[in-house]
Order: C-alpha cells, then sequence, then structure tokens
C-alpha cells in the first residue's frame, strides 16, 4: 500500500490519528492567537474559538481511553520486575489523565459544575504528568537495550543479512521511541503549566510549539508504514 490517499484514510479512521489532526488545528490557532491578537483581534477572537472547540473535541474523542492503560497493565505489564514497576505508575497516571479528563470535559460543556472544572484540570495533568516521566524512563531503557544489541550484533564477525536486517529494525524501533519521548516531554510541559503555571510553561509559544511536537511526533508514530 504506497497511494498516500489510502495511508491518510488508515490514519483519520484511528482514534489517536483524528486526535493528532485536532491537536494541530487546536495548537496552531493558540500560536495564531498570540500572533494576531493585538494587530487583528477579529481574526485572533476566531481563531481563540476554533483552539478552544479542538480542545473540547478532542477531550470527547479520548472517552473510554483510561481502558488502554488498564489493558496494558492486564495484558503486556513488561518483561522484566522493574518495567513492571515502572509500567505500573507510568500506566496508572495515564489512567488518572484520561478519567478525570472525562469530567473535565463535562464541566466545561456546562453538564456538570463548571466550577469542577479547575479541579479536574489539576488531577488530570498530574495524573498525565506523572504517567508522562516514567513512560519516558521506560522509553530510554529500551533505547540502551537497543543500542546494546545493536552494538552485540556489529561485534560479530561473520556478516549477514540478517544482521543487517535486525540492525534496521532496531534503528526503526530507536526513531518511534525516541518520537514517543519527543511527544511526552511536550506534554508534560502543557501539563506542568496546569499544576505549576509559571512564565515558560504557560507562554502561549511554548504551548503551542510543545502541542505541535506532541502532534506531529504522534502523526509521525500512527502514520501507516
Amino acid at each position: 500500500m504506497n497511494d498516500k490517499v489510502d495511508k491518510l484514510v488508515i490514519f483519520l479512521a484511528k482514534r489517536d490519528g483524528i486526535d493528532k489532526l485536532v491537536k494541530t488545528f487546536q495548537y496552531v490557532s493558540k500560536l495564531l492567537v498570540w500572533r494576531l491578537e493585538t494587530t487583528n483581534p477579529n481574526v485572533a477572537g476566531r481563531a481563540k474559538q476554533c483552539e478552544v472547540a479542538s480542545g473540547l473535541s478532542r477531550k470527547a474523542f479520548r472517552y473510554g481511553r483510561f481502558l488502554t492503560g488498564f489493558n496494558a497493565l492486564r495484558r503486556n505489564p513488561g518483561p522484566t520486575p522493574t518495567y513492571r514497576f515502572l509500567s505500573v505508575f507510568a500506566n496508572a497516571g495515564e489512567m488518572v489523565y484520561f478519567f478525570f479528563d472525562h469530567f473535565l470535559w463535562l464541566s466545561r460543556t456546562g453538564t456538570l459544575d463548571v466550577t469542577l472544572a479547575k479541579r479536574m484540570s489539576f488531577i488530570s495533568a498530574f495524573g498525565e504528568s506523572l504517567g508522562y516521566v516514567f513512560f519516558c524512563v521506560i522509553e530510554f531503557m529500551m533505547i540502551k537495550e537497543g543500542i546494546e544489541e545493536e552494538r552485540r550484533i556489529r561485534s560479530l564477525t561473520s556478516e549477514s543479512k540478517e544482521n543487517d536486517k535486525e540492525i534496521k529494525k532496531i534503528k526503526v524501533d530507536r526513531v518511534m521511541r525516541l518520537m514517543a519521548v519527543a511527544a511526552n516531554v511536550a506534554d508534560l510541559i502543557i501539563g506542568l503549566a496546569e499544576i505549576e503555571p509559571n512564565p515558560f510553561c504557560n507562554h502561549a509559544v511554548t504551548l503551542g510549539i510543545s502541542g505541535l511536537v506532541s502532534a506531529w511526533a504522534g502523526w509521525y508514530r500512527n502514520w501507516p508504514s
């Protein structure tokens, strides 16, 4: 399957695919608001509406997503006790994030008391940030193992196509894991802006770039091969 339209259709049929597309709209809109709010308030206002609508839409798409982390712990917690330990905290944080995100969405749409939004947002962001820290640790451990395995294969005296394939497979896996780290770090910055507001994390440019890095890294990882 080499047709780009076919790949785009498959990508957008996935929940993660449509989420990354709408996330791109959300954070491009945020950057437009920052850029145009003084020079063109009318366009900036429309961009703000797009940003808010995109953010709410993404929360609706993610309904039930907390079950993904639960299923990961149930089916494949990790190959070693260390990985299992890290996986519990990583997936538990993600589960908290997505679970309380449901209530945040209901609050912001007016279904629940709007005063709950700030509290739900804090709990959701805290779980998200905790999960991303542990996911990053797992990814770095697996990247390290991949590098060691690549060195072992290269140290073999005999060369073969099978070895070349293994090295290529390790390199592809490394790129995917680095994309995951980039997305997790970017989302961690967004989460910290909610947990502990500060001039750097809460700046529109920081949030906009972080959101786009996360969206495009996810786009790369989810694009059909």
